[in-house]
């Protein structure tokens, strides 16, 4: 039998990586103008830093797809939830049902918002319908938004999910798709380690 030839081996690596990717993370930035130089797979990883850990705070600031302002720092005192998505991702559509039923419980001391660097307003907002998400997101075509987190945490996929402490100092972050319960839980450790530790919602 004939040997494969060299350009059908590329081929077929490029649809393998294609595939893995849509079953994890969708995107890579490595932060450092290198294109795909450290990149990491969003595979569901949680990182969490301890008080004495975190670094600066992270004020994000924007406009929402339905032209409302938005600016973490109103929000210092209270926990924050930032997940970065796309409508055409295959894991952020997996991770919106989670997300918008935790964002309707969590109502307490808790604040949720996306970045979204791809969508115009009519994608985006379609995709908030369908999933029932009621919190801002902002575009952020740009990438400055996404920027000023990346400075502080590696934002390594789409989607990745990352935790504020009630100072807006990261305190955790999912990369790639993740869970109501992971997020729950988390939200509860941080909440313990800002002394603001509440009841547990009822689903």
């Amino acid at each position: 039998m004939p040997r494969p030839r060299p350009a059908r081996l590329a081929a077929l690596a490029a649809v393998l990586v294609a595939g893995a990717l849509a079953l994890t993370g969708c995107t890579s930035s490595s932060g450092n103008g290198g294109g795909n130089l450290g990149f990491v797979q969003g595979d569901g990883s949680v990182k969490t830093w301890t008080p004495s850990e975190r670094s600066k705070p992270v004020t994000l600031t924007g406009t929402a797809f339905d032209g409302t302002k938005v600016d973490t720092s109103a929000w210092r005192g209270d926990v924050v939830v930032v997940n970065t998505w796309y409508a055409g991702c295959a894991p952020c559509r997996k991770e919106a049902p989670d997300l918008a039923s935790l964002a309707s419980s969590e109502k307490d001391g808790v604040h949720f918002v996306g970045i979204n660097s791809t969508d115009d307003a009519g994608a985006a907002e379609a995709f908030q319908r369908t999933f029932k998400i009621t919190y801002p997101s902002i575009s952020d075509k740009s990438g400055s938004v996404v920027a000023t987190l990346q400075g502080v945490v590696p934002v390594q996929a789409v989607p990745t999910t990352v935790v504020l402490d009630a100072d807006g100092r990261v305190a955790a972050r999912v990369l790639g798709a993740t869970t109501k319960t992971t997020l729950a839980d988390l939200i509860s450790d941080v909440r313990a380690s800002d002394g603001t530790a509440t009841a547990a919602p009822t689903s």
